[in-house]
């Protein structure tokens, strides 16, 4: 396989996962409430992972690993939160839970867009991420980069999908969006591949604002939903599977 061939698929395919992820959501027959409770706490914990594992510690990591880099991760996971925040309250949407309505012209709402927008910010700076392991001299770490996160991705993908699935969309809708939400990674990719010398050293902050974007929205969101349907202990198993799973897929393929 060419250079250039393997590149193209590098800073394509991971973004695709997420797409990949919600196929599943066409041969399944209606999912009972439980069973969708304890699948999005198993998202709601491989999202956990994966903001610790690729996103808040590689920013510690591309800062130097000394107490400067751990400050400067911490406000920009604080200032991503803060990003987060300030959607929930102007950004038109509905609530999952409560059905409250926030926001202006909410006659254009749609009722999880903050969720979807939590996991598109978190799949930019991956993106990003990609695209600097393939425009440093070892295509290695590129490759490396995006096995791990077109795995992560899926899984994120199906997130997507069982929630918009769960409101009441069609499974055709809910797997178009969740294809959305991942092509933006195609894009970041791009970008860091063509101007690694700028998004290398700003690499750290980005990968720290959305980890903190991940989790407000696991926090704000996904954990609450799951545990107001009477399944909390089913969900919060899922969390810990979830979690575990991810652990071991970031962990083994570093």
């Amino acid at each position: 396989m060419s250079k250039t061939l393997i590149l193209l698929l590098g800073l394509t395919l991971p973004g695709l996962a997420t797409g990949v992820g919600a196929i599943p959501i066409f041969f399944a027959k209606e999912i009972k409430r439980g069973t969708m409770d304890m699948l999005l706490g198993v998202a709601a914990g491989v999202m956990l992972a994966a903001t610790c594992f690729s996103l808040i510690i590689p920013s510690i990591e591309f800062g130097g690993s000394d107490l400067k880099a751990v400050l400067i991760t911490s406000l920009g996971i604080f200032l991503g939160a803060v990003m987060l925040d300030m959607i929930d309250k102007y950004a038109p949407h509905e609530h999952l839970i409560d059905k409250r309505v926030e926001g202006r012209n909410t006659d254009s709402l749609k009722k999880i867009w903050l969720f979807i927008i939590a996991i598109t910010i978190h799949n930019f700076p991956e993106g990003l991420a990609t695209g600097v392991g393939f425009g440093t001299e070892n295509i290695n770490n590129g490759i490396a980069i995006a096995v791990g996160i077109g795995l992560q991705n899926m899984p994120e993908g199906m997130a997507v999908a069982l929630a918009l699935v769960r409101e009441g969309y069609s499974k055709k809708y809910s797997f178009i969006i969740a294809l959305i939400t991942g092509l933006v990674e195609p894009i970041g990719a791009a970008l860091g591949y063509g101007l690694v010398s700028i998004f290398n050293p700003i690499l750290g902050i980005v990968l720290a604002l959305a980890g903190g974007a991940m989790l407000f929205v696991i926090s704000d969101e996904i954990i609450p939903e799951t545990h107001s349907n009477g399944y909390e202990r089913e969900a919060t198993y899922g969390v810990i599977i979830g979690f575990i799973i991810m652990m071991i897929m970031d962990i083994t393929l570093g």
